[in-house]
């Protein structure tokens, strides 16, 4: 099918350069002119898109086609925008940064988009080298419809008709600029950026939208996401759900990374997804399954700790034989302990046996290909899964659980294997991060299996 979608993809010459402030400022500045808009996130983070959904008041996607094959991603994309005025992809990195062989980057989903792109350049102590940089990155690869430059922390007017008058000399257009300010630097942390679910960003965000309106041309981006030609994408297959269960999600301060296009994956399969919080609830809801996906539980060990009834009554789902899934900092949470940056040790839920240590030290980032090597609820052995990794704790395991482990991670960039994750009873966890929406066959088992644990006690 064809597809009559406005869009623009919002690139950088590096991380750091002001792609996620820029975004949410012209996510709030569109929004506020009553348009709809649909954000996307290039690559595999979590956390950008909750700054897009304050911003743009809709729940926003990660394009990655690691994660999703490239069909899916067109089709997932085609989908969500319906309704909207326009869509504003955020990039990743720099325009050409991803996976091995620029797997995922900016650009490879430009391409896949056919969007025109827009580039954020930070230009604190730069002048007309600015321009060069831009130069380069246009004549690196032609294809990409680079169209013009966002210029990021100029510090004066003088600055300003500076590099403009560079950007003339090469036939850049500029689409708008920022001056340097403190009060827009968005809070991070080792992870990157801090979760809006942690602090207060609506503010920051609102006045960020009017700063954006004053200083980016938004009449000639919106211009400019119109010249996008229509897009071929498929409508999508209609499944008709099979397996009616009902599965909690772990949501609050501590876990909050999920993808909404693969939880949508689990739904389209029959699960009605029901939230609950490891840190404020006593007890589960009545379910038939628990997925704990990734977070900062780092964060809030001592609270987590604290919650005896939540902790005790998940090591008791898990000894029930229901299905659970985690991943990441829910895979953390449900070893016997966690060791936080000070060194301090905090009791978790007890399913597997091992501590989850922080370290100061980023342990692994990047993207992993899982073969699974034994039968699981995500399905039989050899099950092939696409994931990543983002870590800075480590795994100790002990004596009981250090034999036979579920998943053989590969690296992609590098080709290394090891054995990875732990599986007791029905429940699995490990580092990977995953996207149902990749691998349909893992939401169907999983939610199968929910379904089959849930007859068996009704």
């Amino acid at each position: 099918m064809q597809w009559n979608i406005p869009r623009i993809v919002i690139a950088a010459t590096q991380s750091g350069a002001g792609k996620t402030t820029l975004t949410a400022g012209l996510l709030a500045a569109l929004r506020a002119r009553g348009l709809s808009v649909q954000s996307f996130k290039v690559g595999p983070d979590y956390i950008d898109l909750g700054y897009h959904r304050i911003a743009g008041g809709r729940t926003g996607h990660n394009l990655d086609t690691w994660l999703v094959p490239e069909a899916r991603l067109a089709e997932i994309f085609a989908r969500e925008c319906r309704g909207a005025d326009i869509a504003v992809i955020e990039g990743v990195m720099g325009l050409y940064d991803g996976g091995r062989r620029g797997i995922s980057s900016t650009a490879a989903i430009a391409k896949v988009l056919d969007a025109p792109v827009l580039l954020v350049m930070d230009v604190k102590s730069v002048g007309a080298s600015a321009a060069a940089t831009a130069l380069g990155f246009r004549s690196y690869d032609p294809s990409i419809k680079l169209a013009g430059v966002l210029l990021n922390r100029l510090g004066s007017g003088t600055h300003e008709a500076m590099v403009r008058t560079a950007m003339a000399g090469i036939d850049m257009p500029v689409y708008g600029s920022l001056r340097r300010d403190a009060s827009f630097v968005l809070p991070e942390r080792h992870l990157g950026l801090t979760p809006v679910e942690e602090h207060e960003a609506k503010a920051m965000i609102q006045s960020l939208g009017t700063c954006v309106e004053t200083g980016l041309d938004i009449d000639r981006i919106m211009a400019l996401a119109k010249t996008a030609p229509p897009l071929s994408a498929a409508a999508g297959e209609k499944y008709s759900p099979q397996y009616p269960c009902r599965i909690a999600v772990a949501r609050d301060e501590a876990f909050s990374f999920y993808y909404a296009a693969s939880l949508d994956e689990l739904r389209a399969c029959g699960a009605e997804l029901v939230e609950f919080s490891p840190l404020h609830d006593a007890a589960l809801p009545d379910v038939d399954g628990i997925i704990i996906g990734g977070g900062f539980p780092e964060m809030f060990a001592a609270d987590l700790a604290q919650n005896t009834a939540m902790r005790a009554a998940i090591r008791a789902a898990s000894e029930e034989g229901m299905p659970i899934y985690a991943e990441c900092g829910g895979y953390m949470y449900l070893m016997r302990s966690m060791v936080d940056f000070a060194g301090a040790e905090h009791e978790m839920a007890g399913v597997f046996a091992a501590r989850a240590r922080m370290t100061e030290r980023l342990q692994m980032v990047g993207y992993v290909e899982a073969e699974q090597t034994e039968d699981t609820i995500l399905g039989t052995t050899g099950l092939i899964l696409h994931g990543h990794e983002f870590h800075f704790s480590v795994e100790e395991t002990e004596a009981e659980e250090s034999g036979l482990r579920p998943f053989r991670f590969t690296k992609l960039r590098s080709g290394a294997q090891y054995a990875a994750g732990h599986r007791r009873r029905n429940t699995l966890g490990s580092y990977l991060h995953l996207h149902f929406a990749g691998c349909r066959s893992a939401a169907e088992h999983f939610v199968e299996a929910c379904h089959q644990w849930g007859r068996s006690f009704s």
